[in-house]
């Protein structure tokens, strides 16, 4: 008998950019050689703790701190439609498919009569696929499938069209970059690193099922009854291969086919003394083409520490940032602002629209920045909230104040508290509600001018003693964001009538943040506008000389002298920024996604 060998060669798969077919019969494109190429990116992701961390970080980078626009206060109905419309929750997922797979997608949902966008949400990028352009060249419309894997001929698809093809209630806006040869969908911009994110999550596919297999082949297959011929010995061998091959069945088995026992195979191990070596590098290469192709310009970025030292000076890693953020982050957010942009076109919106970074603010380098607009847009902190109204109105109201250190020639402290009344329940009501007092005109300063609230000792002993109450705007820091009237009232330090301070809400403060938009607000209440950190203290005063008040004396022991503070609005002790919704009102906080 004449002894047959043959020998079986294994072919590696190839890697290609993703193929986009047009298939006869069938009205969308396809994506991928099985039409679900999405699910490949997936899995690459899910598989490389590489890409898996820079695509994580990427795509909160690009949202950063949320979609904000340096003319809100300009324009704040136009800014809280925008927020209305734009949820925190849909915008992430937009960042999140962009960066994962290069394109992303809004459902735009249209008024009955279409005069308005009146929602808009997300739809997963991985469920679309493009219609067939027209003959100019146009995609009128996309197709819907839950999981195109499983799609078969014969399946119901939902067709949407696409933004701005159609008069129906629900159309698609497909956002993508322009990639040179690609015109329904768009490569990822990582695109040349996925085979390396493949070979990384081999890679640690094969140590981990090599380890928990014992190092070492588990399986010696002899087939004694002779050699098959080529047709049954090729089905034989993929039905064992398909069972027990690949890096998740490392050192399964070993499959030989003989003529007879005699003639068994041997096994010649082939011997590699560098292994653990030759894996390392594998490893360590995987990594770093991955981070050239998502272009990584620091891996401590992402908390990936490696061997360059680049990251472990405080300069070097701020370069970094900065260089990331303008040469990858803003081009992202550039293409998710232009298309917002066509939405709030539609409403007759118009903003300058900017994400609020990540990065920190001594990251930012704004020595060649000089407009105000500019600066917000870099830092995503409002540096110019003022207008010349809030001027007006700080100069107007601190005319009206009394210089403490005048006032304390004729009067000394007898208090000075945040004003709580949680444990005050016996104090009397001086002033019922001030809202309503029909106040007087607003003149010329008078300091020593009585206030509804000041009193006298009823008592017969301290008979004639008089008692004033007065507000200090506290405490007395500002930031270099602060809004100019709060850095006005603290540097001003006066004390103030509450009749003064209520005649100020009839003036206009931060015009647009009051009530439905109204240009004025309660400076009582809600001192320097929403998210301000001030609050109005109460100080209370006696006249000086006569029955031991010359000195300074708890509220408590001048009750016991006959004076009892007047009781305050309970928001008046309270911070804007501690208030519910920030202190703004509860339908204007929910539309810009304040909660409370």
């Amino acid at each position: 008998m004449k002894n047959k060998s043959d020998l079986s060669i294994v072919n590696l798969s190839t890697y290609t950019s993703p193929q986009v077919k047009e298939v006869s019969g069938k009205n969308f494109i396809e994506y991928g050689s099985d039409n679900n190429y999405f699910q490949y990116l997936i899995d690459r992701y899910n598989g490389s703790p590489t890409n898996n961390a820079i695509i994580n970080g990427v795509s909160e980078m690009i949202y950063g701190k949320g979609l904000d626009a340096t003319n809100s206060n300009k324009k704040p109905n136009e800014y809280a439609q925008m927020k209305a419309l734009f949820n925190k929750d849909c915008v992430r997922k937009l960042c999140y498919d962009l960066k994962l797979m290069g394109q992303c997608a809004i459902q735009v949902i249209y008024s009955k009569d279409r005069s308005r966008i009146v929602q808009l949400e997300h739809i997963p990028i991985e469920t679309l696929r493009a219609e067939k352009c027209n003959e100019k060249g146009d995609i009128e419309g996309y197709y819907y499938f839950s999981d195109w894997s499983k799609y078969k001929r014969g399946n119901e698809l939902r067709r949407i069209p696409a933004f701005g093809t159609s008069k129906e209630g629900l159309e698609i806006l497909y956002i993508k970059p322009y990639r040179a040869g690609f015109k329904y969908y768009s490569p990822v911009d990582y695109q040349g690193g996925t085979q390396y994110a493949e070979l990384e999550e081999e890679i640690s596919n094969y140590h981990l099922n090599n380890i928990l297999n014992g190092l070492a082949p588990s399986m010696l297959i002899n087939f004694n009854n002779g050699t098959p011929d080529p047709e049954q010995r090729e089905m034989i061998e993929r039905r064992i291969y398909e069972k027990f091959s690949g890096s998740s069945n490392a050192g399964k088995f070993i499959l030989a086919f003989n003529d007879n026992s005699e003639t068994a195979a041997t096994i010649d191990p082939i011997q590699l003394s560098d292994a653990h070596n030759q894996y390392q590098f594998l490893s360590d290469e995987s990594s770093k083409k991955i981070m050239v192709a998502h272009r990584v310009v620091s891996p401590m970025l992402f908390g990936i520490k490696d061997s360059t030292g680049l990251g472990n000076n405080a300069d070097e890693l701020k370069t970094a940032s900065i260089l990331f953020d303008n040469l990858v982050i803003k081009g992202f957010q550039g293409l998710l602002i232009d298309a917002f942009d066509q939405i709030l076109a539609y409403n007759d919106i118009s903003l300058h629209l900017y994400f609020k970074t990540l990065q920190p603010l001594e990251f930012t380098d704004l020595e060649n920045v000089e407009d105000e607009e500019t600066k917000e847009e870099e830092t995503g902190v409002k540096l110019s909230k003022d207008n010349p109204i809030d001027n007006e109105i700080a100069d107007e109201l601190i005319s009206l104040g009394q210089s403490e250190e005048d006032l304390l020639k004729e009067y000394d402290i007898v208090d000075e508290s945040e004003v709580n009344y949680d444990f005050e329940d016996e104090m009397d009501e001086v002033v019922e509600d001030l809202n309503k007092t029909e106040l007087a005109r607003v003149g010329k300063a008078t300091p020593y001018r009585e206030s509804e609230q000041d009193g006298k000792s009823k008592q017969e002993s301290q008979k004639g003693v008089t008692f004033l109450v007065r507000y200090i705007y506290s405490p007395a820091r500002v930031k270099p964001t602060s809004r100019e009237f709060c850095k006005k009232m603290v540097a001003a330090n006066k004390v103030y009538r509450k009749e003064d301070i209520m005649a100020m809400s009839k003036k206009a403060v931060n015009a647009g943040f009051g009530k439905s938009g109204a240009a004025t607000y309660s400076i009582w209440l809600y001192k320097g506008g929403a998210r301000c950190q001030h609050k109005w203290f109460r100080k209370t005063y006696a006249k000086k000389g006569g029955n031991g008040l010359g000195t300074e004396i708890t509220s408590s022991e001048a009750k016991s002298k006959g004076f009892k503070a007047p009781k305050n609005a309970q928001k008046v002790p309270v911070a804007p920024k501690d208030m519910p919704y920030k202190g703004y009102t509860a339908s204007y906080a929910k539309k810009i996604g304040i909660s409370r």
